[in-house]
């Protein structure tokens, strides 16, 4: 064997583990943010479970409120189906705009929620509305903890999918698309400065 014939077995050894290198970083980044939805996933079951026993609780003082609790489950309701739909993995662009939009509704309803509860002093004295209320309130935190994970990892994969030579070689290895960040519809406000007016 010659010199030349050499070189060029080496080259392309050297490009096959390239390549290979290449789809072991996407497979594995593509892992870590479907791992971090699956902790979204966990903390918004966790509030779904929470809001009944919210309601349940409301109904004893709120009983002529019938409208506005029956909104608060059916909007828990649809987000939990939406949050369902994506089992398996299913974190594409479209499923997460459901879960926004069904997420957003909820938010609504829940806000909607607060505000009739402050009419009701008994209530919000109540120790188990206190306990749940905190609880979740804690899962919010949680839930805003695990979105930036989730976050980060899509920012990763997106980061390196779209650099050279990857985006070459991504749609071939399976990874056509960038993975969707999820910004719930009131990240604006979110990130907004509170205002306070006297």
């Amino acid at each position: 064997m010659d010199v030349s014939t050499i070189i060029f077995w080496l080259v392309l050894l050297g490009l096959v583990i390239y390549g290979i290198a290449i789809y072991n970083s996407l497979v594995t980044l593509k892992n870590r943010y479907l791992n971090a939805f699956s902790q979204i996933e966990v903390q918004l079951k966790r509030r779904y479970d929470l809001i009944p026993n919210l309601v349940e609780t409301a109904k004893a003082y709120m009983a002529h409120e019938r409208e506005t609790l029956d909104a608060v489950i059916s909007a828990r309701n649809d987000a939990a189906a939406a949050l369902k739909a994506m089992g398996n993995g299913h974190v594409s662009a479209g499923e997460i705009g459901k879960l926004v939009t069904a997420e957003g509704a909820l938010r609504g309803t829940l806000g909607k929620l607060n505000v009739t509860m402050e009419a009701y002093p008994d209530l919000k004295a109540n120790e188990n509305m206190l306990q749940v209320s905190e609880e979740l309130s804690s899962t919010e935190n949680r839930i805003a903890f695990a979105r930036q994970g989730f976050n980060d990892a899509v920012m990763a994969y997106n980061t390196y999918r779209q650099s050279f030579p990857p985006v070459v070689l991504a749609s071939k290895f399976g990874h056509p698309t960038d993975a969707t960040l999820l910004e719930f519809e009131d990240s604006a406000l979110i990130q907004a400065a509170p205002r306070v007016s006297y």
